[in-house]
């Protein structure tokens, strides 16, 4: 649950970030619409995302910690989120071959041939 808590603030902050820039004008593009408005902090959250998240990249590739968890600080979370992997399930069913056709029933053939027998 963690993860997904870390996901969320790692595309909410940049947005959030986005959404002050153009309130405040401080960037000093003037926006005289509230759908440029939309559309410039929507601009503004992906470029923002764009540039701390290809940091924190270079920063992994370049094995330079200290700018690695400064960029992700700035995405609204130090670390990306960690998540599990699933375990694989095998999956097993049961095909009635009274009730098909023969070619359904030669391909059921190959393909238990072609998958060594279903194990």
């Amino acid at each position: 649950m963690k993860s997904l808590f870390v996901s969320y603030m790692r595309t909410l902050v940049p947005y959030g970030v986005a959404l002050v820039l153009t309130g405040t004008g401080w960037l000093g593009i003037p926006v005289d619409s509230t759908a440029a408005a939309g559309a410039v902090s929507l601009g503004l959250g992906a470029a923002y995302y764009a540039a701390f998240r290809g940091l924190e990249a270079l920063a992994e590739r370049m094995a330079w910690r200290p700018l690695q968890l400064a960029a992700g600080a700035f995405l609204g979370w130090a670390r990306p989120p960690a998540y599990e992997k699933d375990a694989a399930v095998p999956l097993r069913f049961t095909i009635d071959k009274d009730h098909l056709d023969r070619e359904t029933r030669a391909a059921l053939a190959a393909l238990k041939r072609a998958t060594g027998g279903g194990r």
